[in-house]
């Protein structure tokens, strides 16, 4: 029997999470990031599953390729830019969109011969309106705009930026980089985009030509609290689940796991479940995090390890070995068990290891 750590992802929930993006995006193109492999969800299985996603968001050139050499013909993005100059060709080959946010990009960029004439390239400006992470300085960004318009090379230009606090509900950030985004890039002539899933939630004002939703298309809430009802319309995409292993009693006073950091308070019922550390389930959850069996909660009891965690079923005396335990997913939000492992969904959903299995359903 394998190991029964699965990682279900529902299709179907995914595209009603991007459909609630396109219609808050109102007239503007969307683009599905799935950089990270989708979050940890499958990039090939997600770029099939929206095929009314006007373009793709991927990291890097690696992540591009695989998608191109599987059939994904739409615009793909690379939103970290080129991390070599020898990356050029490929892009061009494979007709992939480029993010220049640095004066080495750039340079390389304007060296580059292509192979095919006229202009092949569609290129994303990146301003840096106040996170300083990447991105020009307003007075960079307008020479590297005319520098690219002059080369010849370039068949369309985008302008963008990318907010540092649009998770945060009414920031005073967020007000301040829209500001400055606006003063740098109105009039000029091209399309912009800045909104990413937070954003376009709450700051219509951002969305511009192009929004670019991320973490929304996979259920999670991109804001800091539940504030709006669009939020509440979002659907969980991946429910990481295994089994229980083992349904052992205890006496009052003993300990469950490594360094004896659970011990029971009374006599107690312990089941141990077949996930830990080593298949992404967060080594820092604190005792008391929740799971799922049935519909009922279990709480954490004692320290993640490898390869298990134990849960304290003292309340759940029906539960038995082989019932199946929801880790996060349908009915127990990603979010809850991020926020009781010191961490955020993002880190969670991504770092799902490759000895789970992963299944998809599209219901």
């Amino acid at each position: 029997m394998s190991r029964p750590a699965e990682a279900l992802i529902n299709l179907a929930n995914i595209r009603s999470n991007f459909a609630l993006a396109n219609k808050l995006s109102g007239e503007a193109s969307v683009m599905a990031v799935i950089k990270a492999n989708a979050y940890g969800h499958g990039a090939l299985a997600v770029a099939r599953a929206l095929p009314e996603s006007d373009a793709f968001g991927v990291a890097c050139l690696a992540e591009a390729i695989e998608l191109r050499k599987a059939g994904i013909a739409k615009p793909i993005v690379l939103l970290g830019g080129v991390f070599d100059s020898t990356e050029w060709p490929d892009i061009e080959r494979h007709g992939l969109q480029v993010v220049i946010h640095a004066q080495e990009q750039l340079e390389s960029f304007l060296a580059y011969r292509p192979h095919q004439a006229g202009r092949p390239f569609v290129v994303w400006l990146k301003l840096d309106s106040g996170m300083h992470r990447l991105g020009f300085s307003p007075s960079a960004f307008a020479r590297a705009r005319r520098l690219l318009i002059d080369s010849g090379k370039v068949q369309d230009l985008v302008l963008m930026s990318h907010f540092a606090c649009a998770d945060e509900y009414q920031s005073a950030m967020t007000d301040s980089q829209l500001t400055l985004f606006k003063k740098t890039s109105d009039g000029l002539g091209h399309s912009l985009s800045m909104a990413n899933s937070a954003a376009l939630i709450t700051c219509p004002d951002s969305h511009f030509d192009w929004v670019r939703p991320g973490i929304m298309l996979y259920g999670v809430n991109p804001l800091t609290e539940q504030v709006l009802t669009e939020v509440s319309l979002l659907l969980p995409a991946m429910t990481l689940r295994s089994r229980l292993l083992d349904v052992r009693d205890i006496p009052a006073g003993d300990a469950v796991g490594y360094g004896e950091q659970w011990q029971a308070p009374k006599a107690a019922r312990i089941g141990t479940v077949a996930i830990g550390y080593g298949d992404g389930y967060p080594r820092h959850a604190v005792n008391g995090t929740p799971v799922l069996i049935g519909d009922k909660r279990a709480a954490l009891a004692g320290r993640v390890s490898m390869d298990y965690i134990s849960v304290d079923l003292s309340h759940l005396p029906e539960a038995q070995v082989g019932d199946e335990v929801v880790l996060w997913g349908e009915g127990l939000p990603v979010e809850e068990v991020a926020a009781m492992s010191g961490t955020i969904a993002y880190e969670l959903l991504t770092g799902v290891r490759s000895r789970v299995s992963f299944r998809y359903v599209d219901k």
